[in-house]
């Protein structure tokens, strides 16, 4: 990446900032600067280099230190960060450190907050499940009452679904399922013997549930466009936390950075942590934004004519919150006051598994990144459990056990080494994925006394789980051992948990669209409706969670609203 691209001083007035990096900010960036404007991209963090600075990939757990564990120290200082499926040895660079990043928690709760800060924030690190929403999940509000109506429906986002899949990549098989549209299609990834088996039980003995491969931001056929940007195909390593060279999972270093800076459009602003937005009183709208300098905490600003806010969810409604004036004294564009209400996550707290008889015979190759889906099968009212609202879906694989298998169990000399070189038995694993209802006691604050090292209220969490999702995870336990003792699995187990919110890492709400002002913080193209050239486009604007992956979902809003910016710009209105 050209050196010139990063900035630290500056007195131009851009025509768009985008604040944040990540799966949000890289589109936004990419599609503002290939529609001619100058655009600068605030990131909190350090400067993260395409290949250069993935000093994890390709090392083996045998050459590292600690074999892929995290040394005591570290965990002290990320113990948080340490919950996270991606966190060990040679990823711990991509997560935030928690000593510097505290946040509060209301009395009874508990909140997990993981971050990555730095340029690509966590799309270096996700898991890359790609999924659209489908009308079911946009009427699911105003059929059932729970939360405010999407201002939107799935008709308005397809097209853009489309344009983001072409330009990111994204493997999977079309299914033809109505709570689970079907995407512009690379080819899939390949089941496994058990789990084709497994797949033609569960659909023979419950028609109304359906096993797919699951659909990720992976390339297995890479068009001329990926080529051209240095992407090839996926590789099967599933080392993807670590980062990947190839460029054959979707981030922002592989894809929407590289296609923003091609344009000499493109400026970055790294270190530059955003302490609030800068509101002028007489013209109604934002000027620019007010950062802190993340080395030396150093005070500047940047002036530009619109603002596209993807600092994350929380990340999001912490800059909005702490951005205060005569006219908004308790959060910019807060007129409604939900502004930091409706916080969602995913509710990933029910796990079942079994072994899988037969199949001695059967192994596989490579390390597939990513497993099987069943889409969520109660997803209209008529469908509901008599006990909750809403649904689950169940994602998992099979696997036979290999030499790793050996870390849980006792054993020494020669008879154990040679069992630990023979492959072991079938398992079938799956954990279900709720959804959570918007409520509006469930909320992110700033903290009246307490501030971080840069001198911004730190955040305080009050989010817990409803009955309703306690109930929901107790039935998904129940549903699925019920179903993997049906197809013939055996020693099954099924458990409900109690993990507290944000460990799913699918923050969602807090400046959520809706049609009335008086109820929302955003419209139908993620604008506020208070401030017009303020647009929110990161997962703080979801109205409801859904059961899916979001990401793709938080790409589509983003295009569709840059699309929707130009427009509004070229017609004089912002």
């Amino acid at each position: 990446m050209n050196n010139d691209l990063y900035i630290k001083e500056s007195n131009e007035i851009f025509d768009a900032i985008v604040v944040g990096s990540g799966i949000s900010g890289g589109w936004a960036a990419k599609e503002l600067c290939e529609r001619g404007l100058k655009t600068l991209m605030i990131e909190r963090g350090r400067v993260v280099e395409h290949k250069k600075d993935y000093i994890g990939e390709g090392v083996p757990p045998w050459k590292e230190p600690y074999r892929s564990k995290v040394n005591n120290l570290v965990t002290e200082q990320q113990a948080i960060q340490k919950q996270c499926y991606a966190f060990t040895d040679n990823t711990k660079h991509f997560f935030g450190n928690d000593r510097d990043l505290p946040y509060q928690t209301a009395e009874g709760t508990t909140f997990s907050w993981i971050r990555g800060n730095q340029l690509g924030g966590k799309s270096l690190t996700w898991h890359r499940q790609s999924y659209r929403l489908s009308d079911h999940d946009f009427s699911a509000n105003k059929l059932d009452g729970f939360g405010n109506d999407w201002p939107i429906r799935y008709k308005d986002l397809a097209p853009w679904y489309s344009h983001v899949e072409r330009h990111a990549g994204i493997s999977g098989e079309a299914a033809g399922l109505p709570q689970l549209p079907d995407s512009e299609f690379q080819p899939p990834f390949e089941m496994t013997a058990p789990e084709i088996a497994i797949k033609a039980s569960i659909e023979k003995y419950y028609p109304d549930r359906h096993l797919i491969m699951g659909r990720m931001a992976h390339l297995t056929e890479p068009s001329e466009l990926h080529i051209s940007q240095g992407r090839v195909n996926c590789q099967t390593r599933d080392e993807c936390q670590k980062g990947c060279s190839f460029g054959a999972y979707f981030s922002t270093q592989s894809s929407t950075l590289p296609a923003a800076a091609q344009t000499g459009n493109l400026h970055i602003a790294p270190n530059s942590v955003v302490h609030s937005l800068i509101y002028d009183e007489k013209t109604r709208r934002v000027k620019g934004v007010k950062v802190i300098d993340n080395n030396d905490l150093s005070e500047r600003e940047y002036l530009g004519k619109v603002v596209f806010l993807c600092a994350s969810t929380i990340g999001s409604a912490q800059v909005m919150l702490n951005s205060k004036s005569k006219a908004f004294p308790n959060g910019i564009a807060n007129s409604s006051g939900v502004l930091g209400h409706y916080l969602m996550d995913h509710n990933y707290n029910a796990r079942i598994e079994g072994d899988i008889p037969g199949f001695e015979n059967e192994y596989y190759r490579g390390r597939r990144p990513g497993g099987l889906l069943i889409p969520n099968f109660q997803y209209e009212p008529s469908r509901y459990s008599k006990n909750y609202v809403r649904g689950y879906s169940f994602s998992g694989d099979a696997s036979r056990e290999d030499w790793r298998s050996g870390q849980e169990r006792d054993g020494f000399g020669a008879d154990f080494k040679a069992k630990l070189s023979r492959a072991g038995k079938w398992r079938f694993g799956m954990t279900a994925q709720g959804e959570m209802l918007p409520r509006f006691e469930n909320q992110v604050a700033l903290h009246s006394t307490m501030k971080d090292k840069w001198g911004i209220p730190q955040l305080e969490f009050n989010c817990r789980w409803s009955d309703n999702e306690k109930l929901m995870m107790e039935d998904a336990a129940e549903v699925g051992r019920k179903m993997f003792i049906k197809v013939g699995l055996e020693n099954v187990t099924a458990e409900a948990t109690e993990r507290p919110p944000g460990i799913a890492i699918h923050e969602l709400g807090t400046a959520r669209m809706g049609r009335d002002p008086k109820t929302s913080v955003l419209n139908s193209f993620n604008q506020c409706h208070d401030v017009d050239n303020l647009f929110v486009t990161d997962g703080s604007s979801f109205s409801s969670s859904a059961t899916q992956n979001p990401s793709l979902t938080f790409m589509a809003l983003t295009a569709r609203a840059v699309d929707y910016a130009v427009k509004e710009i070229k017609a004089g209105r912002i």
